[in-house]
Formats: C-alpha cells, sequence, structure tokens
C-alpha cells in the first residue's frame, strides 16, 4: 500500500514539475516531459542498485530502476545544474540514513551538498541525476544529451557510448 500511495504522490509531483521549461543543460533537440518529485523520496534511505540498460552493460539505476546520470560540467564534490536544469534533469536526493547498495562498492557512493544545502547522492564525487524523459525502468534516453550527460556504470566510471538506432541521436 505504500507503495501504491508513493507512486500516486510521485506521478502529482511529475505533473507538477513537468510544467516548468525544460531548456538547460543539453541539447534543444531532447523532448520535454514531466521531471519526478527530487524530494518524495528524500525521508528515507536511497537506493541504488546496478542493471544491465541497453547497450550499456551493468550500470547504476536507482531504487524504481530509473538511470542515474553524471554531467560533465559539474566537478568532484560541486554540482553545476541549477534552476531550469534541474527540471530536466532532478538530482538523485541523498536522503535519510545510509544509501542502500545493491551491486555497487559502497566506497564508490557519498552525497554533496547542493547551493540550497540540500544532499545530493554521488558517485566517485559526481553528483547524480536522473533525466525527466526516462519514464521507465530500463530507458537511457539522456545518453550523450549535448554531449555532456553520461550513464555510470557499476564501478562508478562514466559511459560515453553513442546511442545506437535511428533518430534524433539520442536513442528515441
Amino acid at each position: 500500500m505504500k507503495s501504491v500511495v508513493k507512486r500516486v504522490m510521485s506521478g502529482l509531483a511529475v505533473g507538477v514539475l513537468g510544467v516548468s521549461g525544460l531548456t538547460a543543460c543539453g541539447s534543444d533537440d531532447a523532448p520535454a516531459a514531466s521531471a519526478p518529485s527530487s524530494s518524495s523520496s528524500a525521508a528515507a534511505a536511497v537506493k541504488l542498485a546496478t542493471a544491465t540498460v541497453g547497450d550499456y552493460g551493468k550500470i547504476i539505476v536507482d531504487g524504481n530502476g530509473r538511470t542515474v546520470y553524471v554531467f560533465d560540467k559539474d566537478t568532484s564534490g560541486t554540482s553545476n545544474c541549477s534552476g531550469d536544469c534541474l527540471a530536466k534533469w532532478p538530482v538523485v536526493p541523498a536522503g535519510d540514513g545510509t544509501p542502500q547498495l545493491e551491486g555497487i562498492d559502497a566506497s564508490l557512493v557519498s552525497t554533496v551538498t547542493r547551493a540550497d544545502g540540500s544532499k545530493q547522492l554521488a558517485v566517485k564525487g559526481l553528483p547524480l541525476y536522473l533525466f525527466a524523459s526516462d519514464s521507465a525502468a530500463g530507458e537511457a534516453k539522456g545518453q550523450a544529451v549535448g554531449g555532456v550527460w553520461w550513464v555510470v556504470g557499476a564501478d562508478g566510471q562514466k559511459i560515453t557510448t553513442k546511442p545506437g538506432g535511428s533518430g534524433n541521436g539520442y536513442g528515441y
């Protein structure tokens, strides 16, 4: 029951956040989509796991199986995604307590403090994000967007493989 309530609340938050402009921090070619709530899970410990997604191999995903990304414009320990960027690339919040990890070495995972004082999960010091256009587990539509957003391997290394297939070069 808690899972259903959490999903409904996340869906409501998605609708509210989706109204925001989604044009920052990447290519204008990527379609706008609703952003997931980054605060709905902040009250509990966050989960990171690994999953095999597309041609990228085993990558890091959040507790819902959604692909996480790193941003080339961030520096170790500092997020440079703010404002409109966050509508398109919501943070993976650190939550309370120690993150639950499956398939990821705990020594790779840390938190960064954002400019607003909130905590964000990081791997190898690089802040983690979701992509608003990834609407389901197993999607990686944010890979290589703007040439600066990348999925993260289970070893904490960004994967710079370009998406395959036709279309706009972003895998959709």
